[in-house]
């Protein structure tokens, strides 16, 4: 039995949610540090107690200085030792915050300081890797030099990576298919890592033209043992962060899951490895070889997946482990059973080149029995500030055709109302025969044309009908309208017609009477008290709000800005950069202003030669969707538009 300890999660979010949920389970207290943002967040109401982390600053974020996060463990009131778990991103992986942990004398949820250190240089990591027999890209890092790092990329063959020693999610990372690129992609590769990561270090590796990441999650213990629960695909990525995973990883022969299983034992073993922890690989597709990646010394976005078809709580373990306990499992106990899919669902526009949304949550519907790893619930506003991440929508099934059968109709389920997010990349991902053949790499996003077609004519009929009828029925969401398996739109109301505003501001006028709408399937939600509606079609939720006859008939900002007389916020943020100056003659494609978003610059450019007018907002500031942030002289014939770079 483990002590009962105090957990205090430093993180926010689903995980600190997810990580709290466990730790309650097994008695333990918790406790969830937050910022002013989060201070209603979930997993700080969920929490048994919760402190404040100062980030008046805004060159600070809280959840990421060591002496805020050590002052609140210091802060916890309670009779039991504290404990604290990092969860992913974030502190999880800086060795010198686990050290101090440790050296305050509180429990670290981890791996040793030792190990976070040894692995958590990608440079480090493949010279471990190479003395124990782990095949590893091949590559060069071990000089810094501009010159030698050129002509060992010369002697690899083109096309090369270069990607960053330190860190990971995907930053510091560029291919170049010849010399004549190499330079640009040193310098750039360079420039986002040491911005990252404070470390300029690379390495340049062949780079494979059909990668799939397979992975395998680890789990060991202070008294040297080590097992794995075997493999997990991540393959469906861009920009090298991962969107959808599975385990177990589908379509490998037995003989390489098995060297594939037994690789990442005999890396996590020859480095005593004591928590969890991942190894990833790349499978090529084209010749079936496996070459070493990297190792996450941390718990993984993905590690629902592994719990499902293991029936393990990971989080359960790295507490056991941490309190010095030994794995109650051995490597023959393990046993993978069935397949499970998990779909990060992020607050991003997808046809708009997954461009980082905010806003209000003011619906959520989760289909019966799914597991839902949510950093939202209704009422949730999600910030710039943070990761465009806001759930994890995981399912399980006896084998893969039945797992890909429940996402599809989980996914049909799903309503979030008020913002955009990227279930209908999703839904459509599930359909397409390459995820059904289990063929993807990670060039599928890269190769295939995504989805555009929002469905928001047939989503407005819909919802208009569901709309007039609640209104004559006075049904509301706690009615059998808000969870519908089918609706047909049946011609039979008056022809008056129904406004509908969008989340873009667009005014939607239906006429249902006109219409001739087939049945769709779908799930919606109305709230007649806040005169909202949200309808979920092929993934999609569209989040509907009856517009008033002003509304109606008055131009917006965007409409104001396809005029030519203003540049707008394409979507909410916070002004990083303004460069636009009153009176200043802008040309060709000057950046005006630079808005931060989910942690990503946009920068919002001039198009043709016009006039700045009036600059209407400053550095840290906070915009809206549609926002006016500069205006030109009405005299420009060619003014400047928004656009994202």
């Amino acid at each position: 039995m483990t002590e009962r300890l105090i957990v205090l999660v430093a993180n926010r979010g689903e995980i600190a949610r997810r990580i709290m949920a466990t730790a309650k389970r097994l008695g333990h207290e918790t406790v969830a540090v937050h910022t002013a943002t989060d201070a209603r967040a979930p997993h700080v109401t969920e929490a048994d107690q919760s402190i404040m982390l100062d980030d008046s600053d805004r060159d600070r974020d809280g959840y990421l200085c060591v002496d805020l996060i050590l002052a609140a463990a210091e802060a916890v009131s309670g009779p039991h030792r504290v404990a604290i778990h990092p969860g992913y991103g974030f502190l999880a992986e800086n060795a010198e915050f686990a050290r101090a942990v440790v050296d305050a004398g509180h429990l670290w949820i981890g791996p040793r300081p030792e190990v976070i250190d040894q692995m958590g240089s990608k440079i480090n990591a493949r010279a471990l890797a190479d003395a124990v027999g782990v095949a590893t890209i091949p590559g060069f890092s071990s000089s810094q030099d501009d010159g030698a790092l050129r002509k060992a990329a010369e002697e690899i063959g083109w096309p090369i990576l270069v990607k960053a020693s330190a860190g990971g999610g995907g930053k510091g990372i560029r291919i170049a298919h010849g010399l004549d690129e190499f330079d640009d992609a040193l310098r750039e590769a360079r420039g986002e890592s040491q911005r990252s990561f404070g470390d300029s270090d690379v390495i340049v590796e062949r780079y494979i033209e059909r990668p799939r990441h397979i992975e395998v999650q680890i789990m060991g213990d202070t008294c040297g043992n080590v097992v794995d629960l075997g493999t997990r695909e991540c393959s469906v990525q861009r920009r090298y962060q991962k969107l959808f995973e599975e385990a177990p990883a589908p379509n490998l022969e037995p003989t390489q899951r098995a060297s594939i299983r037994a690789a990442a034992v005999t890396l996590a073993k020859s480095v005593n490895y004591d928590s969890a922890g991942t190894v990833e690989f790349v499978v090529d597709a084209a010749t079936g070889e496996f070459f070493f990646l990297e190792m996450n010394t941390r718990l993984q976005v993905e590690h629902p997946v592994t719990e499902a078809v293991t029936g393990l709580d990971l989080v359960e373990l790295m507490i056991g482990v941490a309190a010095g306990q030994p794995l109650s499992i051995a490597a023959g106990d393990v046993a993978i059973t069935g397949h499970a899919l998990e779909a990060r669902i992020a607050a991003e526009d997808v046809a708009a080149g997954f461009i980082p949304q905010i806003g209000t949550v003011h619906h959520l519907r989760v289909p019966h029995g799914i597991r839902f790893d949510s950093a939202v619930e209704e009422g949730s506003e999600i910030s710039p500030r943070y990761d465009s991440m806001i759930a994890k929508l995981i399912v399980e099934a006896s084998d893969r055709p039945s797992a890909l059968a429940r996402m599809r109709s989980a996914l049909d389920a799903l309503v979030i109302g008020g913002v955009v997010t990227t279930a209908g990349l999703h839904r459509w991902l599930v359909d397409q025969p390459a995820m059904i053949d289990a063929a993807v790499t990670t060039r599928f996003l890269d190769e295939a044309p995504l989805p555009h077609g929002s469905n928001a004519a047939d989503a407005a009929i819909v919802a208009a009908e569901l709309w007039r009828s609640s209104q004559r029925s006075g049904r509301d969401t706690s009615s059998p309208w808000s969870a519908l398996a089918a609706f047909a739109v049946t011609p039979h109301v008056s022809s008056a017609t129904t406004g509908l505003r969008d989340l873009t501001g667009e005014i939607h006028e239906v006429d249902v009477a006109s219409s001739h709408h087939a049945a769709i399937a779908t799930a919606a939600v109305v709230d007649v008290a806040a005169r909202r509606v949200t309808v979920t079609i092929d993934g999609t939720s569209h989040h509907f709000e009856l517009a008033t006859r002003t509304e109606r008939w008055a131009p917006t900002a965007a409409t104001r800005a396809g005029t030519g007389e203003a540049l707008i916020a394409p979507f909410p943020a916070v002004v990083a950069e303004v460069h636009a100056t009153a009176g200043a003659v802008v040309t060709g494609d000057d950046v005006l202003v630079v808005i931060e978003a989910m942690k990503m610059l946009h920068s919002l450019r001039a198009v043709g030669t016009s006039t700045v007018d009036e600059v209407l907002v400053n550095p840290g500031e906070s915009v809206s969707s549609n926002q006016i942030l500069v205006t030109f002289k009405a005299s420009d014939a060619d003014p400047p538009q928004e656009t994202t770079a």
